[in-house]
């Protein structure tokens, strides 16, 4: 029967590709339905809305960051959580931070809560890493760009976070003084920025 080949082709997209969206499949020709009858009979787990498993695959540690990577893949982790993917805080951010370029909608998501900031230009498309989070790819920003973010969303994020980063950042050789520099430039903030830079830039 075709279904079950599809069930078949399913499964094997998932061992793959660790998680799976019900939209990709239906691209593939692969009907709805197969992914209902793999869920009810526990060969499939639902993450989230939309987004598909295999049951007991081992959570990737950015497993709520994956499910967002493969629903929004324009989006880019920043702020509070690429802070948080760079090891440079402390804080675990009650919700996900995405950069969307200018004039985007919210993504609509059931989980994780999502805080979107809109970026444009080179503010969106300049220092963006690429994070392995089990089989899925995550874009976030870079750690220098990510600190000059941070200054310039001070309002949002908290001077005292920014510094935090900025020191963290420097003190681990996450990213050197120039990079730092260039972003602040790039993101309008090298006024703010440059005093701390001076300061944690000669270990004061």
């Amino acid at each position: 029967m075709p279904t079950d080949t599809q069930s078949q082709r399913v499964l094997a997209l998932a061992a793959q590709q660790g998680l799976l969206r019900a939209s990709h499949l239906q691209e593939l020709g692969i009907a709805r339905v197969v992914l209902t009858r793999l869920t009810a009979s526990g060969q499939l787990e639902r993450v989230g809305r939309g987004v598909y498993r295999l049951p007991g695959t081992q959570g990737a540690e950015h497993e709520s960051l994956a499910t967002i990577a493969v629903k929004v893949p324009q989006a880019v982790f920043c702020l509070l959580t690429a802070l948080q993917i760079h090891g440079l805080t402390t804080q675990l951010p009650r919700q996900v931070w995405i950069a969307m370029p200018q004039g985007s909608h919210v993504p609509k998501m059931d989980y994780p809560p999502i805080k979107m900031v809109q970026f444009s230009g080179d503010a969106y498309t300049q220092g963006i890493e690429v994070v392995q989070a089990g089989q899925v790819a995550l874009r976030v920003y870079g750690v220098a760009k990510t600190v000059a973010d941070c200054f310039k969303h001070r309002n949002k994020v908290g001077l005292d976070v920014a510094i935090e980063a900025l020191k963290e950042a420097l003190g681990t050789h996450k990213a050197s003084a120039n990079d730092l520099w260039r972003f602040a430039k790039m993101c309008r903030v090298a006024n703010v920025m440059r005093p701390y830079l001076e300061v944690v830039g000669h270990g004061g």
